[in-house]
């Protein structure tokens, strides 16, 4: 009985996390779609959304950390629990195996592919509508994410000569 308590616990969460994982995937994509004229144009419409997706912009090597480290937290947790819920059924190397095939099955499909399908052909409309939440994953996730910033920030400047290797991106 606990069991199965702790599987249909498990298949929630991972469909919870692979939401999770398609509003980083869209957004992403969505925001890295758009002109940074669009930015400009929707900071002065008075909209609070269009202030928050600009200030979002404006740093755009932070925005992109911030979207990956919250993709890749939720994306590892996804194959945690599936490798959890699959190792009480199978051995460990067949564990493995098919939790690498339906890990990468559900990511790719539901939390990469059909989400930056999605936030690119909604990206005006989505934008506005993300921006308030990433701002609070920003926030909320913030020393982890200035570190991440900071550190490739410095590996960028070093690799290439530039810290803000994004900027081309957002021209």
């Amino acid at each position: 009985m606990v069991g199965a308590a702790l599987g249909v616990i498990g298949v929630a969460a991972v469909i919870v996390l692979l939401g999770l994982s398609a509003f980083f995937s869209s957004s992403e994509t969505a925001i890295f779609s758009l002109p940074t004229e669009w930015f400009d144009r929707q900071a002065t419409t008075g909209d609070p959304r269009g202030a928050v997706l600009k200030e979002l912009h404006d740093d755009p090597h932070r925005l992109l950390v911030t979207l990956l480290v919250g993709n890749n937290v939720v994306n590892i947790a996804i194959s945690s629990i599936v490798t959890v819920l699959v190792a009480s059924h199978l051995s460990s190397g067949a564990t493995v195996v098919v939790t690498t095939l339906c890990t990468s099955f559900l990511v790719l499909v539901f939390g990469e592919i059909v989400p930056k399908a999605f936030g690119l052909g909604n990206a005006e409309s989505w934008s506005l509508r993300i921006a308030s939440p990433v701002r609070l994953v920003e926030r909320v996730l913030s020393p982890l994410i200035t570190l991440f910033d900071g550190i490739t920030r410095r590996m960028n400047a070093y690799i290439s000569g530039d810290a803000n290797i994004e900027k081309p991106y957002t021209d």
